[in-house]
Formats: C-alpha cells, sequence, structure tokens
C-alpha cells in the first residue's frame, strides 16, 4: 500500500471518528506509509495507523469498534510546546 494508491480520505475519515476519544489530534496534513503501517501527521501532532485499520475502514468501516479507537485515539503524539 503506497502513498499514492492510499485513499487519503480513509485516513481523514478515521481521523474524524477518533475525536470522541480524543479532541486534540486535529486536521488532516500529510501521512507516509511504511510496511507496518501509516504514519499521519495532523495540526497537532501524529498518529499511527496500522495497515489493518487502514483496510477495515475502508471494507467495512462498521467493523471498526470502540476499542480499537480508544487505543489508537490515546497513541496519539503531539507536538511539543515551544516555549
Amino acid at each position: 500500500m503506497s502513498k499514492d494508491n492510499l485513499p487519503t480520505y480513509v485516513i481523514v475519515e478515521l481521523l474524524i471518528r477518533l475525536v470522541p476519544y480524543n479532541a486534540l489530534i486535529g486536521d488532516y496534513k500529510n501521512h507516509t506509509t511504511y510496511d507496518e503501517g501509516v504514519m499521519v501527521k495532523t495540526s497537532e501532532g501524529t498518529i499511527h495507523f496500522p495497515k489493518s485499520l487502514i483496510a477495515e475502514q475502508f471494507k467495512s468501516p462498521e467493523l471498526v469498534n470502540d476499542e480499537t479507537l480508544t487505543h489508537i485515539a490515546h497513541s496519539f503524539k503531539p507536538f511539543r510546546a515551544v516555549s
């Protein structure tokens, strides 16, 4: 799954679904694909999505459950504040 053949809207949908679990995630800015998943840069930090989650959101979004969304939302890494 390369960046070029990964529909960006699937990532944006996941970010929208994560808001109730972590309102600090921010808006989609960019993403990079890796063997193990997708690293997403938002306006507020970064978050990693496993490729399996991206595929499930694309094919059967109703199967992405609250437990998975909670786990992913809590893995969000905010940018450090500059003082």
